[in-house]
């Protein structure tokens, strides 16, 4: 398995200001997926839409991986020949009937793979950024066969840059593999039962993908997070927001 270092950007900013009105923010439309099948079509991220966005929720190939083989048989890449014997709906858990699948007995590894074409998202001043809800618990992803990097913890989003992943021309393949052992106690877990059939209190387990996965061009100098402070005693409101990517000379903001 080859990994790529983690790319650092070159440049990073963080800017703030104090508006001292009130004002209401305006998210812009969204571009809703022309599927109307699609499963959560809804933009994700309502505090940071930008216009061109693809949603990958829907059918993805899926494989249960109980004897833990596939990284030794290179399941990620698509010239081993593996092709997935089933169908899941994401963003929902196997476990769940709107998976399309409903299956509540172990499974601790699990792999996904999805085609797809991206060309419409490319251009000369934009990168292409992958992004997953959240997926329990331990994630690898992998972009036409190559590393693209790891996730650990089933609660928390993440993102990658495929970019330079990515063919000109043509398909591109996903593939996801996700671990959850429900018999490690240690980890965080919720209130997901360990047990074959929940108990007492304990919910059914949740595994792998289970919350929306998105495309996403972005310029080479972009937002990432955005914070507002709202201040009664000065009658103001703060924002702050953190700028990633190439650095630029006099950058600016503006709020509208």
């Amino acid at each position: 398995m080859r990994k790529r270092q983690r790319r650092f950007t070159r440049g990073a900013a963080r800017a703030s200001a104090a508006l001292f009105a009130i004002f209401f923010l305006a998210l812009g439309a969204q571009r809703a997926p022309a599927q109307s099948d699609v499963p959560r079509p809804e933009h994700p991220r309502p505090d940071l839409v930008r216009a061109d966005w693809q949603t990958l929720n829907g059918a993805w190939e899926f494989e249960f991986d109980d004897a833990d083989k596939g990284l030794a048989e290179r399941w990620y890449d698509p010239s081993a020949g593996k092709r997935f014997s089933k169908s899941i709906v994401v963003p929902y858990a196997f476990q769940s009937k709107l998976s399309g699948i409903g299956d509540t007995s172990f499974h601790d590894v699990v792999w996904y793979s999805r085609a797809l074409n991206v060309s419409q998202l490319f251009g000369p001043s934009r990168r292409v950024m992958l992004h997953f809800g959240a997926v329990d618990y331990c994630a690898g992803v992998w972009i036409n066969g190559i590393y693209a990097g790891d996730h650990e913890g089933g609660y928390t989003p993440f993102t990658i840059d495929i970019t330079n992943l990515l063919t000109a021309d043509g398909a591109q393949e996903i593939v996801v593999r996700a671990e959850d052992d429900p018999h490690d106690l240690e980890k965080p877990r919720g209130k997901q039962d360990w047990e074959v059939e929940p108990h007492s209190i304990w919910y059914p387990r949740t595994t792998g993908i289970w919350q929306t996965v998105w495309l996403e061009p972005v310029p080479h100098t972009r937002m990432t997070d955005i914070v507002w402070t709202p201040s009664l005693l000065h009658w103001a409101l703060g924002f702050e927001t953190w700028i990633v990517g190439d650095h630029e000379e006099n950058l600016s903001l503006e709020l509208e």
